[in-house]
């Protein structure tokens, strides 16, 4: 069996290219194991690092979403492990926002050793809902103004 690396989400040929906001970090003690490795469940963290870095960047932070009166639930979280990160170590965060239609935020990531080499990556799926907790049948403005900017080459 083969297990994806890098893309998650297929790409639409005619969909713009991927968003994409990378973040240099340093592992801290807090978030080593006694063998100073990163637990594997801090990983996920890292994930949400990006992803709040990189809605800053292209207005769907979670301040954003507040303002709007909406949600953005993760209903899908994919981690694939390739090489451990060590105590103090430096590596980046590379998070891409992948375009999509509807109403649901799909985000890929890449944890990058200090010498490239890929430590991890994953996926999430966000589905929006309204403060109720109602599924947005219809993309929300705060979406489709992203969207605008991002078809405009804003972000590149």
């Amino acid at each position: 069996m083969s297990r994806k690396k890098n893309i998650y989400f297929k790409r639409q040929t005619e969909a713009p290219a991927p968003i994409v906001v990378s973040v240099g970090r340093r592992v801290h003690f807090s978030e080593v194991d006694i063998m100073g490795i990163v637990w594997y469940g801090r990983y996920a963290a890292y994930f949400e690092e990006g992803s709040a870095e990189i809605g800053r960047y292209c207005g769907l932070s979670y301040k954003d979403f507040h303002e709007a009166n909406l949600r953005a639930l993760i209903v899908e979280c994919h981690i694939g492990y390739y090489a451990p990160l060590y105590l103090d170590e430096e590596f980046t965060i590379k998070t891409l926002l992948v375009w999509h239609a509807g109403s649901r935020i799909n985000t890929e990531y890449q944890l990058l050793k200090g010498d490239g080499k890929l430590a991890a990556s994953g996926y999430t799926v966000r589905l929006l809902t309204d403060v109720g907790g109602s599924v947005c049948v219809v993309s929300p403005p705060l979406l489709d103004n992203c969207r605008l900017r991002w078809e405009g080459g804003e972000f590149y």
